[in-house]
């Protein structure tokens, strides 16, 4: 049974990503700020954005980089990140946002397996960045430093050449304008192929729920790199003319003197920084009064812990969900929407469509008159989804269907109100005696635990070889809390087949730069 958004179709634009964000752009709006490095302070306006956009293009098409071709960039959040990554889809080129912790091997695999032509980079990566461009025959002409390194061209040297911006057109529905790779929390990452269209579709599709404003200041803590940075942070923000403000990776006390600093209005976070905002004392030493908006992605947000968050900042908190293969939105709380339960990832958005089918049998599940419907695996169809794998054509027949619909391989409910629930991942849910247990619900009770700073749950086997729940457990720091102790507590709140039965204490969570739990790491260390 196919559901929809309660809200209206809205018109997608057959524009590129370049003229859907700046081609209309007002004077006036010339001289706002669009971005704020948040460790200097210093201000890019709109006007010279655009400007470096043109140069980056520019000096693209100088080196005979256009259509067709795929330009890497390996870098953290900063303005330049936003100049050159549009520069790169003006310029008709196709972009490849490397993750900016990968190895010199995670990076030469990227670069191989997209095809990339030049690499662009910032100094502190360096070292990797040029070693994974040896290994796939890039030379030192062929990669840029962005904030500059002996031996190779700067972004300074790119604005300052002075070539004219080109003049490209093509369609927007066909042309790729970005290759992310999915995250491999579960398998090899793989090139998700976005088009032009895409990443339009989905700014416009997220617009009617994430209402940023012209006057909000944006923290932009989540990776560029990563599609949820891309579309909601760096395309979406930018299209409501508001300002950015960077920060090239999380430190919470400077994540927070930033906030106050700055005047931080609006703030996108994955969940591990929900449980910092909610349960460390730091938080208490800062002014963060002008926060209004905290919107939580990349991996499920805990009811419970989103409420803790926005009780203790006095904000509103939201969340969504997505994922690479749809650009990323597919559902999301709207901002002025106080009725919908925080544990849910809200309403569908505008313009797609969705199924939740039996992962046993592949039977359409029904939504129901009243209450919530029978738990399946959540399809999406739309025009945010992507055109496929790049060069896999297996793994893509394997995640869209012959309809169209993306199998997104997450566990879902549906309510009759048509609020969407994120239960698990398919592939994680855990088999204890015929019952199937989901670790996040079990990972949500365990961050209730006043002792317990961050946890994580996987299958793991006992002495006869059964599937049974293993708890991971970072305790706040000073705390003396034992195995038994953290089990008698999961036990006392959950059926008896969801038990924790294995206890291990570590020091840290592993997780992606997205904020999704590593459990492929965590499953590494336990008994086969």
């Amino acid at each position: 049974m196919v559901f929809t958004s309660p809200l209206p179709s809205v018109a997608i634009p057959e524009l590129s990503v370049f003229d859907f964000l700046f081609g209309s752009i007002e004077g006036h709006d010339l001289d706002r700020v669009a971005l704020v490095d948040g460790g200097s302070g210093a201000e890019t306006s709109y006007g010279q954005l655009i400007g470096q956009i043109h140069a980056v293009a520019g000096a693209l098409a100088a080196r005979g980089i256009g259509l067709g071709d795929v330009v890497a960039l390996h870098a953290p959040n900063t303005p330049a990140f936003a100049a050159v990554f549009h520069g790169i889809l003006r310029a008709g080129a196709t972009a490849t946002t490397v993750n900016a912790l990968y190895t010199a091997d995670d990076v030469a695999s990227q670069l191989r397996d997209s095809g990339a032509k030049l690499l662009f980079t910032v100094s502190p990566l360096l070292p990797q960045a040029f070693e994974a461009a040896s290994a796939v025959g890039l030379g030192s002409d062929d990669i840029v430093v962005l904030d500059g390194a002996e031996g190779y061209q700067s972004l300074r040297d790119l604005l300052g050449a002075g070539n004219p911006d080109p003049n490209v057109t093509f369609d927007a529905a066909e042309t790729v304008a970005v290759l992310p790779y999915s995250s491999g929390t579960t398998a090899r990452p793989k090139g998700v192929i976005l088009t032009h269209r895409n990443l339009v579709a989905n700014v416009a599709q997220s617009q009617p729920l994430i209402t940023i404003g012209a006057d909000d200041r944006v923290l932009a803590v989540l990776p560029f790199f990563h599609i949820y940075g891309m579309t909601v942070l760096l395309n979406l923000a930018l299209s409501t003319r508001a300002a950015l403000v960077t920060m090239p990776r999380f430190d919470l006390p400077e994540f927070l003197r930033i906030i106050q600093d700055h005047r931080i209005t609006f703030v996108f976070i994955a969940p591990p920084i929900a449980v910092a905002l909610a349960k460390h004392p730091l938080v208490d030493d800062y002014d963060l009064s002008s926060l209004n908006v905290v919107f939580s992605g990349a991996a499920p947000l805990d009811g419970a812990l989103g409420a803790a968050v926005a009780s203790r900042l006095d904000c509103v908190v939201r969340q969504g969900y997505g994922m690479s293969e749809m650009s990323p939105v597919s559902h999301a709380i709207p901002i002025d929407r106080d009725d919908i339960p925080l544990s849910s990832v809200g309403i569908t958005l505008p313009n797609i469509e969705c199924r939740l089918i039996d992962p046993a049998t592949g039977e359409d599940i029904d939504v129901p008159a009243h209450g919530v419907s029978e738990a399946g695996e959540l399809l999406c169809r739309g025009p945010n989804i992507m055109r496929g794998y790049l060069g896999n054509d297996e793994a893509t027949r394997a995640t869209l269907d012959d309809d169209g619909f993306l199998h997104t391989g997450d566990i879902a409910t549906v309510s009759a109100e048509g609020f969407v629930t994120v239960v698990d991942r398919l592939k994680e849910l855990i088999k204890y005696k015929g019952y199937q247990v989901a670790p996040a619900e079990l990972e949500a009770l365990l961050l209730t635990h006043p002792l317990i700073a961050d946890a994580a749950v996987v299958g793991a086997h006992d002495a006869d070889g059964e599937e049974v729940p293993k708890a991971f457990v970072v305790l706040q720091a000073g705390a003396d809390l034992g195995a038994d102790a953290v089990m008698a507590f999961v036990e006392e709140r959950v059926a008896p087949y969801k038990k924790v039965r294995q206890v291990e204490f570590i020091d840290a969570i592993p997780k992606s730069a997205s904020g999704k739990i590593l459990r492929k790491d965590l499953r590494a260390g336990t008994p086969a």
